[in-house]
C-alpha cells in the first residue's frame, strides 16, 4: 500500500475525528482521505442506549460504505463494534487503550461520596447504571444522550449534577482538568481502544496496520474436552494442547491427579448443584485476563465442551473481544454410557432416534426421539419419570441411570418410568438417565435384589428377586356395631377405596352386622389402583373409576377435572392413613366420611437387615415409611427408594430421605 493514499470513514464528532489522527500518527507514513458522516445513533439522540438497541447503532453507515468499497476503511470506537461483526468485513488492527476507566465529572469537583443524596447523575450505559445504584441508591441517574461537549453542558446547565464518563474521551478531547475523580467501576473490555475495519482478503491493506495490533499480543485459548472421566478417553489434539498449556481451567469432572504430568498453572473452577467455586461470568473472566496476557489457554470440561458445558458462551466471550479461540471434542457422557453400559442408543427396528437432554430445569423437556438421554438430572429424577409419563411415553419403559461412567467405579440402576416418578435415593454424582426400549437389552439380562416391606410382596421374576420383610402389620379395627349400623349406605354418591384391606374389612363389617350388599346398588365405587380393584371383583363389584395412576392424587385429579363437587364421598381407610385425599376431595366442594376400618402398627418381628446388599427398596405405603426410618439409623448411597404412589414417594422424601441426610451430614460435623 505503499504511495497510495487509503480513503478512511469515521462519525464527524470531535472526538471520532481526534481518534482518527490519534490512529495514524501510529502510522505516520500511511496517507489517508478522511470522509466523515453522522451515524443513526448520532442522528436519533431521543434513542435511550439504556434500553435494547441494535448493536451497530454507531457503526451501521461506516461499515456500508467500507462493504460497498466507498472507502477502503472505517475507524471505530472499539466499544461500539457489533458481535459478530457484518458478513464481509474483518478487524484489522486493534490499537492499546490509554486508559480504560470511567470518571466522574461534576459541578465544584465534588467526588461521588460528597455529592448531596438525591443527586442526579446523567450517564447513557446501563453497565454505569448497575455501578451507581450498587454504591449510591440515594441519587437519581438520569439517562441522557449527545456529544461529550453536549452531555458536559447539560452538568454546566444544571440539568444534572454529574456525569460519568471515560476517560479516555476526556483525555482525548483535552478535557481532563474536569475530572471530579475516577472511578472503580467495571467498563467494558474495549474501551479505549481503536478498531480498524475493513473487507476480508485485502491483505496488504491490512498489514499496513499490523505493527500496532495488539491482539498479536493476545495469547490462544483453547476449549478441551477431557470426555466422561477416564483419562484414557482423552484425544490426541487434546493431550497436545494441555502440554502445550500456560495455564489449564478445570472443573470437577476431570481427574485431578492426571492434571499433574502436565507442567501448565492448574487453577479449579469447578461447578457443582448449590456449590460454585465460580460464576460463568467469573470463569470466563479469569480465562480472558489470562490471554490478554499472552499465556497459552487449555478451558479443561468434562465431557465435550459443546454438550451442556457452556462452550458456546465462552466462545462468544472471546469472540467478541477478538481473542483467538479453538474447540478440540471430547467423548460426550452420553456416547460414553452407550459404549460402557452396551446400551445402543439407536438400534435397527427398535430406535433410530436419540436426544441429548438437560435434566438441570425443574420443567423436564421431552423431545420425540426414541432414546433419551437426560445429562445433570439427579435431583429431578422423580420430575422426569412423570413428565415423559404424562407426555404420552408407556410408564413400563425401561430406565438406565448410570453413575461414573467409564471410571472403575462405574454404576448402572435399571428401573421405569412408573417407578423413577416415585423414587428417591442419594445417586452417586455425576448421573446420566438414559430412557427407552434400547434400555431393555441389558435391563432384561440383569438381575435385581429388591427389599419390598409391604404387606403382601410380589412374586419374583426372571428380573427381580424379592426378599419380603413386611415392616406393618395390618388388623381390622374394632368397631362397634352401632357405628356400622347407623351407617346409611344410601346417603353416599361414592365410596372411594384406596386399598386391598380398605375393601376387606369393609365388607367384614357389613356382613358381621348383617347389611345387605344391594344397598350399594346406588352407590358409585372408586378404586385407587389394580390391586384394589381386584380385592372387589373377589366381591363381585366392578368399580366406576379406577385411578390410572394408582394413587391418591390419580383419584383427586379425575374428581377435579370432572367437577364432582357437591356430593357424599365415604371413605373406609386406615387410622395411618394420611388425610390428603379426603382434605382435597373436601377443598373442591364434597363432604367426606372418614371410616377407619383397619389399624397401621409396627409389625413385631422384623429382624433389620444388611441393605447394601439389595439393589432396590420397595414401599407400598407411608406407615411402611415410617416404620423403616424408626429401624434403620444409616441408608447406604446409591439405593433406590421406590414409593407406590405420590403420597408414599412424598412420604420417603420428607420424612426418609431428608432425615438420612441430616444424619449424614451431623456426623461429618
Amino acid at each position: 500500500m505503499e504511495n497510495k493514499t487509503i480513503k478512511v470513514i469515521a462519525r464527524n464528532s470531535p472526538l471520532s475525528l481526534l481518534q482518527v489522527k490519534e490512529l495514524f500518527s501510529l502510522f505516520p507514513t500511511v496517507q489517508y482521505q478522511l470522509e466523515e458522516t453522522a451515524t443513526y445513533g448520532d442522528v436519533h439522540k431521543e434513542i435511550s442506549l439504556m434500553s435494547d438497541v441494535a448493536g451497530d447503532i454507531f457503526t451501521r453507515e461506516l461499515d456500508q460504505a467500507v462493504l460497498s468499497g466507498q472507502v477502503d476503511i472505517a475507524v471505530h470506537s472499539a466499544k461500539d463494534l457489533p458481535y459478530p461483526l457484518p458478513i464481509g468485513l474483518e478487524l484489522y488492527c486493534l490499537t492499546e487503550a490509554s486508559d480504560q476507566s470511567d470518571s466522574l465529572l461534576s459541578r465544584g469537583s465534588l467526588t461521588l461520596a460528597e455529592l448531596p443524596s438525591g443527586s442526579r447523575i446523567g450517564t447513557s450505559s446501563k453497565t454505569r447504571k448497575a455501578e451507581l445504584e450498587h454504591l449510591r441508591k440515594d441519587i437519581e441517574i438520569v439517562a441522557i444522550r449527545g456529544t461529550i461537549e453536549e452531555r458536559i453542558a447539560q452538568v454546566d446547565n444544571g440539568y444534572v449534577d454529574a456525569l460519568i464518563v471515560a476517560t479516555c474521551a476526556l483525555n482525548r478531547l483535552g478535557l481532563s482538568g474536569r475530572i471530579s475523580e475516577k472511578l472503580h467501576f467495571r467498563t467494558h473490555p474495549l474501551q479505549g481502544n481503536l478498531a480498524v475495519i475493513g473487507v476480508v482478503n485485502r491483505p496488504e491493506l491490512k498489514a499496513s496496520f499490523s505493527a500496532h495490533d495488539i491482539r498479536k499480543r493476545f495469547g490462544q485459548v483453547t476449549l478441551v474436552g477431557f470426555g466422561p472421566g477416564n483419562p484414557e478417553l482423552l484425544t490426541l489434539a487434546g493431550d497436545k494442547a494441555l502440554k502445550e498449556a500456560d495455564v489449564i481451567f478445570h472443573d470437577d469432572l476431570v481427574d485431578k491427579a492426571y492434571l499433574n504430568k502436565y507442567q501448565a498453572e492448574k487453577v479449579y473452577v469447578g461447578k457443582r448443584k448449590g456449590k460454585h467455586s465460580h460464576h460463568q461470568d467469573e470463569i470466563n473472566e479469569l480465562i480472558y485476563r489470562a490471554a490478554l496476557s499472552g499465556r497459552a489457554v487449555v478451558r479443561l470440561k468434562g465431557g465435550d465442551p459443546m454438550v451442556f458445558a457452556h462452550g458456546r458462551e465462552e466462545i462468544d466471550y472471546m469472540q467478541s473481544r477478538f481473542v483467538r479461540i479453538s474447540v478440540i471434542p471430547g467423548i460426550s457422557s452420553g456416547m460414553a454410557l452407550s459404549a460402557y453400559t452396551h446400551i445402543p442408543l439407536t438400534h435397527r427396528g427398535v430406535a433410530s432416534s436419540f436426544a441429548f437432554v438437560t435434566g438441570h430445569e425443574k420443567t423436564v423437556q421431552t423431545p420425540s426421539a426414541d432414546t433419551l438421554v437426560y445429562y445433570m438430572g439427579g435431583a429431578h429424577l422423580a420430575d422426569i419419570g412423570e413428565a415423559l409419563i404424562r407426555s404420552g411415553r408407556r410408564p413400563d419403559l425401561p430406565v438406565a441411570l448410570v453413575t461414573n461412567v467409564s471410571l472403575s467405579d462405574q454404576q448402572i440402576f435399571f428401573s421405569t418410568l412408573k417407578e423413577l416418578q416415585f423414587t428417591v435415593a442419594r445417586y452417586p454424582t455425576p448421573i446420566l438417565v438414559i430412557i427407552g426400549e434400547v434400555v431393555a437389552f441389558e435391563s432384561s439380562r440383569s438381575r435385581q435384589a429388591v427389599l419390598f416391606t409391604g404387606t403382601m410382596a410380589p412374586s419374583s421374576t426372571d428380573r427381580e428377586v424379592i426378599t419380603h420383610i413386611p415392616l406393618v402389620s395390618i388388623n381390622k379395627k374394632e368397631i362397634v356395631e352401632e357405628v356400622i349400623s347407623s351407617l346409611q349406605l344410601t346417603d353416599y354418591d361414592w365410596i372411594v377405596f384406596t386399598s386391598r384391606y380398605g375393601v376387606r374389612y369393609f365388607f367384614e363389617l357389613l356382613n358381621k352386622v348383617g347389611m345387605d350388599i344391594r344397598r350399594l346398588s346406588s352407590v358409585k365405587i372408586a378404586s385407587v389402583g389394580p390391586v384394589t380393584s381386584d380385592e372387589l371383583l373377589k366381591r363381585h363389584i366392578c368399580p366406576d373409576l379406577e385411578s390410572s395412576t394408582e394413587s391418591a392424587e390419580g383419584l383427586i385429579a379425575w374428581f377435579t377435572q370432572e367437577g364432582i363437587v357437591g356430593k357424599r364421598i365415604l371413605l373406609p381407610r386406615s387410622d395411618k392413613g394420611m388425610t390428603t385425599l379426603s382434605d382435597k376431595l373436601e377443598q373442591i366442594g364434597n363432604q367426606v366420611t372418614n371410616l377407619v376400618v383397619y389399624e397401621n402398627t409396627p409389625h413385631p418381628e422384623v429382624v433389620k437387615v444388611d441393605l447394601s446388599h439389595y439393589d432396590k427398596i420397595l414401599f407400598s405405603s407411608p406407615s411402611g415409611v415410617e416404620s423403616f426410618k424408626n429401624r434403620y439409623i444409616h441408608l447406604p448411597d446409591g439405593i433406590p427408594l421406590v414409593g407406590k404412589g405420590k403420597t408414599t414417594s412424598n412420604k420417603l422424601k420428607k420424612e426418609l430421605y431428608e432425615t438420612f441426610q441430616r444424619i449424614k451430614e451431623d456426623t461429618r460435623n
